[in-house]
């Protein structure tokens, strides 16, 4: 959809680049934009270019952060012998906005999808492996969403903690099959949690 304007379609293009951005929300965002004063233009780009200056992966779980250690592993409250292994740090957000689970995380950064070019070695499963070295670790819930991929993901990683003796759950019903976990409602995931199950 071009405007005839070529900047403004440029800017367009780059806001379409945006996860779940289609063309005419990115066509809207693009016009949005110049109406911003340029004090607004500035604090706007200089948030994006600070964000990704300080955010980085925590060295532990993986989460985004702008810490030198995520707020939920450097929390001494936290259950550091559940881990509740997720897609992405959307899913994190998610589950910390139910308030029910007092575990910490472990962020996969993907789903292994072969037809996207994404296998278990470009995720961070390496990294999980590690954590479950020091044998506190007592459970570790696989809280994938109930996709193709998040099924195939969930179904590795069991056979992959197998052999380790560590107790693997899954999710409990209550997430439909292809819900996305970030879309699900607090009782929701609060019930799949409670109701979780045994590999």
């Amino acid at each position: 959809m071009s405007s005839g304007i070529e900047a403004l379609d440029i800017l367009a293009e780059q806001f379409a680049r945006l996860p779940g951005i289609g063309r005419k929300s990115a066509q809207r965002l693009a016009l949005s934009l110049l109406e911003y004063s340029d004090e607004d233009i500035a604090a706007f780009t200089a948030a994006i270019g600070d964000a990704k200056a300080k955010i980085h992966r925590c060295p532990i779980c993986e989460n985004l952060t702008d810490r030198e250690v995520c707020p939920i592993c450097a929390n001494p409250a936290r259950d550091k012998s559940v881990i509740c292994v997720v897609e992405d740090a959307r899913a994190v957000m998610a589950f910390e906005r139910v308030r029910s689970f007092s575990g910490v995380y472990h962020v996969l950064h993907g789903l292994i999808s072969p037809m996207s070019g994404i296998t278990p070695d470009t995720l961070t499963l390496r990294e999980l492996l590690l954590r479950l070295q020091d044998e506190t670790v007592k459970e570790v819930i696989v809280a994938t969403g109930a996709t193709t991929e998040g099924e195939a993901t969930a179904m590795y990683i069991a056979r992959l903690l197998s052999p380790l003796g560590i107790k693997v759950t899954r999710l409990a019903h209550g997430i439909p099959y292809g819900g996305e976990l970030e879309y699900a409602d607090e009782i929701t995931l609060s019930r799949a949690l409670e109701g979780r199950r045994d590999f």
